[in-house]
């Protein structure tokens, strides 16, 4: 892994990633380390999951508790550290239409090439939750003018999520993601359809890009990007996957040292010392000492 060379706009980039409409695999990440490793796998974008932030930096569930200056932490360090472009979960924009101007402005800034936002009532809750509500439509419809008219870069993507599949049923959720789209959004996502005819629905019924989320677990079935491509999605976020494997790693292998006492059962579970050099780039920084010594 070599530090990020970046030759075409990262926001010209999703948004031909997302027109496509072949389905591209964004997995999520909730630190710069995976983004890193997620680039060397070749996969052409990452999904900053404020799910992730939330679990793997703060230590608590995703209901609404990760603030935007914590978020815009978190896009600034992993937009550092990739060329790629990086699509970033703003939950509900951190408040009302006002606040939405600030958000885009601030997650721009800090290197997002888009943001995901969605439709439930503060504070939000991870969509395959039970107990969430949504806010009125019309208020939607503004926050999503508000994101559109506020950012700078024209092609800095605003992909507008609804949570109504849950609460109220397909039907509104298909006549929400219209009005979000008549309102400028870029694409649009509804979460947590639970069959592979809603999937097929969202994807022939709605004009602009789609996105789709399989949780592992959640409630939305698993469907392989070669179908997701076929319905003619615009990406399928994993959001989570990597931070499901490390903490199911993390526990086997301390839980291994606890009553072994040694690593020796679990060797084959870690990293070498070479390979986590090279997940950080570590010769690129070993160059540099080396040009600017004395």
């Amino acid at each position: 892994m070599n530090a990020p060379v970046r030759l075409e706009r990262p926001t010209t980039k999703l948004k031909s990633l997302l027109a496509a409409k072949r389905a591209a695999i964004f997995p999520g990440t909730p630190n710069a380390l995976f983004a890193r490793v997620i680039e060397d796998l070749g996969y052409e974008a990452v999904y900053i999951t404020g799910a992730g932030i939330a679990n793997m930096s703060l230590g608590v569930p995703d209901v609404g508790l990760v603030t935007l200056t914590e978020l815009a932490e978190h896009v600034a360090r992993i937009c550092d550290v990739v060329s790629v472009p990086v699509l970033a979960d703003a939950d509900t924009g951190f408040g009302n239409p006002v606040n939405m101007t600030r958000t885009v402005a601030v997650l721009e800034r800090a290197g997002a090439a888009g943001i995901q936002i969605e439709d439930q009532v503060f504070p939000k809750k991870c969509g395959h939750f039970k107990g969430k509500d949504v806010i009125p439509l019309a208020e939607m419809v503004q926050k999503v003018k508000a994101a559109v008219d506020s950012r700078r870069d024209g092609d800095f993507q605003i992909v507008a999520r609804t949570d109504v599949r849950a609460v109220r049923g397909f039907a509104e959720g298909l006549e929400r993601a219209h009005a979000f789209i008549e309102a400028g959004a870029d694409a649009t996502f509804v979460e947590a359809p639970v069959s592979v005819g809603e999937l097929a629905t969202i994807a022939r019924d709605l004009p602009v890009p789609q996105v789709a989320n399989l949780v592992f677990g959640g409630l939305t079935p698993s469907v392989s990007q070669a179908e997701l491509a076929k319905m003619g999605f615009g990406a399928v976020l994993y959001a989570n996957a990597a931070l499901q494997a490390a903490l199911k790693s993390v526990r086997e292998v301390l839980g291994s040292l606890k009553q072994n006492g040694s690593l020796d059962a679990v060797r084959d579970r870690l990293a070498s010392f070479e390979e986590r050099q090279r997940a950080v780039a570590k010769d690129h920084y070993d160059a540099l000492e080396a040009r600017y010594r004395d």
